[in-house]
């Protein structure tokens, strides 16, 4: 039996996207599909001068959506007044939450949740190429889909696009090269998983920014996710500041010249995390040193923190995964930025010392010399951006 496919979809100001985004639904080739949408924001933002508009663009998606009838949609309305979230709990997270929740609770284990975004563009075979995708990987728990940011034309915006997906997709790469569990890309816009899965990992956690990130690595410390698909996402380049991190917020950020959130990590660092994963095994019988143990102790608060994974594993095999789940994607973050600021190395020239060292055939293909964020024109970072799409796709399809 196929899958239904139930889509997620939270809304807050998408009013203007929602036509586009709907005729992207309607050319889908895999028609078993439903949408479920949350339209959201805190109910104290009706008495909001400023925060008002939005709360009537919500209205207006909210009337739209409600006119579809090419598909089934199911409308959560977290934004009328005196239905919008409270003071604590509201966000993209939340909102997410409520859709995924709501879908878990009706659908079929081995149907599809998509986790999508209004801004983004979907080609006609995205949700059939998610099928196939868990048809040939029955075992995964998620996908976490290949994207591509397109350019608008507007130098200064694809100018700071660029420069955030260079460095999303050179930290990817990275993580791809050591073999790391966590070596994936997290965006909201590209993520699914099957219903039993959702199930089996309490579902998502609504954090208010960066639960795309939170949930894959929840998958991730589950089972395995496909990083591989034929079809991309195209998501949005906009500036937004609705949430703490992300492409908005970095955009955002780099518009004013601060890129320090997003920095070209040394390629030592990611070698360093590779060091202290293999050597996690040997951990399990003595109580051995690797690179990253400083900064773990000092995040732990304890340099016994190993202590406890021993007592409660049997097998090495056992003390590792935990090692895994304890040292995780967030840690592994909080790591580089930690020992960044102890490196001076200009980022650029780390950037291409590392591609002509491990992927001279790409440089050579892409005819890349240099790089400077600051005087490179659009072109050349495109240029520079393409390529490393080329070497992780590399990678993805290897690890399916």
């Amino acid at each position: 039996m196929k899958p239904k496919v139930y889509i997620a979809l939270p809304v807050l100001n998408e009013f203007e996207n929602l036509e586009r985004f709907v005729k992207c639904l309607e050319n889908q080739s895999y028609s078993d599909f439903e949408l479920v949408v949350c339209v959201n924001q805190p109910d104290s933002w009706w008495e909001d001068a400023q925060k008002r508009i939005l709360c009537e663009d919500n209205q207006q998606s909210i009337d739209f959506l409600s006119k579809v009838k090419s598909f089934d949609i199911q409308i959560i309305d977290k934004s009328a007044k005196g239905s919008g979230w409270d003071k604590k709990k509201y966000g993209i997270g939340w909102a997410r939450k409520r859709c995924m929740d709501g879908i878990a609770s009706k659908a079929m284990d081995h149907d599809i949740i998509v986790s999508v975004d209004a801004d983004s563009i979907y080609s006609p075979d995205y949700l059939s190429s998610i099928i196939d995708q868990f048809e040939k990987n029955p075992k995964s728990v998620g996908l976490a889909n290949p994207y591509y940011h397109p350019l608008s034309g507007d130098e200064e915006n694809d100018r700071n696009i660029l420069h955030y997906e260079i460095y999303m997709r050179y930290y990817s790469i990275n993580m791809l090269r050591i073999n790391n569990p966590y070596r994936y890309t997290a965006l909201g816009s590209a993520m699914a998983c099957p219903v039993w899965a959702y199930k089996r990992i309490g579902g998502i956690t609504p954090h208010k920014s960066g639960e795309d990130f939170y949930f894959l690595q929840k998958l991730t410390k589950f089972g395995s996710l496909i990083m591989w698909n034929s079809e991309k996402v195209f998501p949005s380049s906009r500036y937004s500041d609705r949430v703490f991190f992300g492409t908005g917020p970095a955009l955002i950020k780099g518009q004013s010249g601060d890129w320090s959130s997003y920095p070209i990590y040394s390629e030592t660092l990611f070698n360093e995390v590779k060091q202290s994963f293999d050597l996690f095994g040997k951990c399990f019988t003595e109580d051995c040193e690797f690179p990253m143990k400083p900064f773990l102790n000092s995040q732990f608060g304890s340099r016994l923190w190993m202590q406890p994974l021993r007592k409660n594993s049997k097998t090495e095999v056992q003390f590792v995964k935990k090692c895994w789940d304890k040292v995780d994607g967030l840690r592994i973050l909080q790591f580089l930025k930690s020992e960044q600021k102890k490196t001076e190395h200009k980022e650029e020239l780390e950037l291409i010392s590392h591609l002509n060292k491990f992927y001279p055939e790409v440089v050579k293909k892409f005819r890349i010399n240099e790089l400077s964020f600051t005087n490179s024109d659009v072109e050349e970072l495109n240029i520079v951006r393409d390529a490393l799409q080329t070497i992780e796709e590399i990678y993805q399809k290897e690890n399916g």
